[in-house]
């Protein structure tokens, strides 16, 4: 079989017509299925995604994670991960796809979307069940972004961007227990800035070390502290996120695990292969065989 590297769609390669600068498409989830068959499974965007179902019975997955696919379900992604669905049946609904620009170039703070954990690049946070009793709110703000793109009217962008951001509030509040949340803690923080250092750095450096010199605080305190948080060590959360993206490389098909290897910051290629079987229990060949297989 001919090796095919795993494609990266960006919105004007899906798009119907040319979008603007500011990167920025929306539709009926049906007629986007009907109009991109040809789309390639599993596959990266280069945007945020998001789909909300009206009508579906099937699967999905998010960087290797399945869900299964329900209505009244909103999934959200961040550019560079890896999925792919499965639907048994008619899908309906609505699909959003959108730059970091798009959102950015209406608001000052450029880290506006991280206060959303649906924007983390964790799966597990990532598919949000809408209750019944909220659907019809959610539901008129797509109709009504999805209505406004359509229409083309003056400062359409801006009408849509402010709709969106209602959206991904409302979908936000909805995750949110009933009692006020309490403020962030020092450790809270901390453990927050030591993932954003891992999105970052987990190429190059791959010790709590490394990390913890970079928060001023010691190993032992990081470890500790990922640990009492997430129920998993401080090297371990490194790990997962080197193992993702091995994951998420070994998709393409047409890269040798000497060049992923290397991409992933390790100087000997036997080294990674040790390393991706001992926490996946899979060498990454029996591992890129059995997605493509799919």
């Amino acid at each position: 079989m001919a090796k095919q590297a795993l494609p990266t769609y960006s919105i004007c390669a899906i798009a119907d017509t040319p979008v603007t600068k500011n990167d920025f498409m929306t539709d009926r989830f049906g007629h986007y299925l009907e109009a991109h068959k040809d789309l390639f499974f599993p596959h990266k965007h280069s945007f945020y995604h998001l789909v909300y179902f009206t009508e579906v019975i099937g699967s999905h997955s998010i960087d290797f994670i399945n869900f299964p696919a329900e209505p009244g379900q909103i999934y959200f992604m961040t550019p560079g991960q890896v999925h792919a669905w499965h639907f048994k049946s008619k899908a309906e609904g609505y699909i959003i796809n959108f730059s970091d620009n798009y959102i950015h170039s209406l608001l000052m703070n450029a880290r506006y979307l991280d206060q959303f954990s649906f924007f983390s690049g964790n799966a597990a946070e990532q598919v949000v069940q809408i209750p019944a009793r909220e659907r019809k709110g959610v539901e008129q703000l797509l109709e009504i972004i999805l209505k406004e793109d359509k229409a083309g009217g003056e400062l359409k962008d801006d009408f849509i961007r402010t709709a969106m951001i209602q959206l991904f509030i409302q979908v936000n509040r909805l995750m949110l227990p009933k009692e006020k949340a309490p403020a962030a803690s020092y450790n809270s923080v901390l453990l927050k800035n030591f993932q954003k250092l891992i999105e970052l750095h987990f190429r190059e450096k791959k010790l709590t070390r490394d990390y913890a010199a970079m928060l001023f605080v010691t190993p032992n305190h990081l470890n500790a502290l990922s640990k009492h948080v997430t129920g998993k060590p401080a090297g371990e959360l490194i790990r997962d996120r080197i193992v993702l993206e091995a994951k998420r490389l070994l998709v393409n098909a047409g890269m040798s695990i000497a060049e992923l290897a290397a991409e992933l910051g390790f100087e000997d290629n036997s080294y990674f292969t040790k390393f991706f079987r001992k926490y996946t229990g899979q060498t990454p060949e029996s591992f890129r065989k059995s997605i493509l297989e799919k």
